[in-house]
């Protein structure tokens, strides 16, 4: 099996899921195009980054301390990857007058999440193989989109509200912390059972995604 093809077609899939769903008003391709762009390479640069960084003031050690590996989960990756992708959201697809309703808050972040995701899993799959290709197809870049869904609605939510820092910030936070949540339970799998965690946080998370999918659809204001 192409190696190449088993890391991107699920991202693929996610994406076309996405763009069906936003089913009053389709965003264009070239932007979207963008904001898929800059997920991959701003947001893995920013988080490349700030990953340094915060690795000198957290510095985690990958031992059998579960304080450790939930300052690793929920800090050193969940928050640094959930900012970086925030950021390209806010500061580039937010302000642009394409961004005109509040389900394109889900699409945009989920774009961006994409190609975060898509570079990562490219990464990984010509690192360690077929097999975690096919893991990370049913699990991490479906994890990725989830977050991305969940920042997306609040940001969407943000755009159009005189709190928009609040709701913003809210879009962060809760996309960090289902994101560490699933991440602490998979570097915790030295306690048995652990890997259920991860999976009902993930079963969670994609329940909320999709009731905040159906919220924004039903109040589109291009809805006929």
């Amino acid at each position: 099996m192409n190696l190449l093809l088993l890391a991107i077609a699920p991202v693929m899939i996610i994406l076309v899921f996405i763009y069906l769903k936003d089913k009053f008003e389709k965003e264009p391709i070239p932007f979207l195009a963008k904001n898929f762009f800059l997920g991959a390479f701003a947001s893995i640069l920013i988080t490349s980054i700030l990953s340094v960084i915060l690795s000198n003031i957290f510095p985690v050690l990958d031992d059998m301390s579960i304080s450790q590996q939930f300052i690793k989960a929920f800090i050193v990756v969940a928050l640094v990857e959930e900012f970086s992708k925030y950021i390209v959201v806010k500061y580039y697809a937010q302000n642009n007058r394409e961004f005109n309703e509040p389900f394109d808050g889900i699409v945009y972040a989920v774009m961006v999440s994409m190609g975060f995701a898509a570079l990562e899993n490219v990464l990984y799959v010509f690192q360690y193989g077929i097999s975690t290709g096919i893991t990370r197809a049913f699990t991490a870049v479906p994890a990725h989109a989830t977050f991305g869904i969940l920042m997306g609605y609040f940001m969407g939510k943000a755009k159009f509200s005189k709190n928009k820092m609040k709701f913003n910030l809210i879009g962060l936070l809760i996309a960090t912390f289902f994101h560490g949540a699933y991440d602490f339970f998979l570097f915790i799998n030295f306690i048995p059972g652990t890997l259920i965690g991860a999976i009902i946080s993930l079963i969670i998370g994609i329940v909320l995604a999709n009731k905040a999918i159906k919220k924004h659809q039903k109040n589109s204001v291009f809805k006929s």
